[in-house]
């Protein structure tokens, strides 16, 4: 099937991601963002925050931080629309517009991430529910999009703003689906399949193994491939579904690159791609959680639209 083809069967299908800061979905997602969007699917991100806490990895750029500038957020704007760029989606927003909601940050926690002692009341962690949920029951009933993707209820590792997006975009799901539901928001609409990013235990240990037997012990963290994983990597018997997209995975390192604030090419996350290949980065899994996941070959499924009528 040509590109041209492709496009014209899927113009009626629409995906919407919700994630917490610029980045995370260049990371958890790319690939799949890219390989949908060239597809002719209608690909919507919006993002909670712009970021502002984040740490600096370009020296040149460290007076933007938080402590110093306070002008990161403005920065990552643009870096995310660098990378949207890479991987050829075009609408892509920031809940309640650009600054509504500020990153909150984090702090060490026994597992993973946790909420910092003193946060801004103008934070992300610190919004109303339902204030930042109705924002995206908008969105929700004006992109009336069949596949919903975002975070699972621990956010991946704990960052408080990756567990309010989570929380943010489970709640608006529902709100969204009842017509009694301020109707100034729009006409109702229920999002048939919604699905968690999810990082496979099976695939993690192998590439920590293979990272190992080249000699590399640092890179990922110095995570040891037979020892306990981080709280971001599922069991393989919890994912429903694996999208495949090889022939995007430039695409996917290109927007990481345009983050160039936040991810070092010299980090962990290119160690696994110049030690592995970069097959590493064309893999993404996802457990469903509303609808019915449609299995393909090896028993998951590979299309996330798969069964939406």
């Amino acid at each position: 099937m040509s590109p041209a083809e492709s496009s014209i069967i899927n113009a009626d299908r629409r995906m919407l991601l919700v994630h917490a800061h610029p980045d995370d979905e260049s990371i958890g997602q790319g690939a799949t963002m890219a390989k949908y969007a060239a597809s002719g699917v209608h690909v919507t991100l919006v993002t909670c925050t712009r970021g502002e806490e984040g740490e600096v990895l370009v020296p040149d750029l460290a007076h933007l931080a938080a402590a110093q500038d306070d002008r990161l957020g403005e920065h990552r704007v643009d870096e995310l629309a660098a990378a949207m760029k890479e991987l050829g989606v075009t609408d892509h927003r920031f809940l309640g517009g650009p600054g509504r909601f500020r990153d909150t940050g984090m702090a060490q926690a026994d597992v993973g991430a946790g909420v910092p002692d003193v946060i801004r009341p103008d934070t992300f962690w610190a919004a109303d529910l339902l204030e930042a949920a109705d924002l995206l029951v908008e969105v929700i009933r004006e992109v009336r999009p069949q596949v919903l993707i975002t975070y699972d209820p621990f956010g991946g590792y704990g960052h408080p703003d990756h567990i309010q997006a989570h929380r943010v975009a489970m709640y608006a799901s529902l709100l969204a689906a009842v017509p009694s539901y301020r109707r100034q928001l729009g006409e109702a609409w229920g999002i048939a399949k919604i699905y968690w990013g999810a990082q496979s235990e099976k695939r993690m240990r192998e590439g920590l193994r293979r990272l190992r037997a080249s000699g590399d012990t640092t890179s990922f963290f110095g995570l040891d491939p037979e020892g306990p994983l981080p709280p971001f990597v599922t069991p393989d018997a919890n994912i429903s579904t694996v999208v495949e997209a090889t022939e995007y995975v430039d695409r996917k390192l290109a927007a990481m690159r345009a983050h160039a604030t936040q991810i070092s090419t010299d980090g962990p996350f290119f160690a696994l791609s110049n030690n592995l290949g970069q097959q590493v980065w064309a893999t993404e899994s996802y457990r469903i959680v509303k609808g019915t996941a449609v299995p393909a070959d090896g028993g998951v499924e590979r299309d996330l639209f798969a069964g939406v009528a």
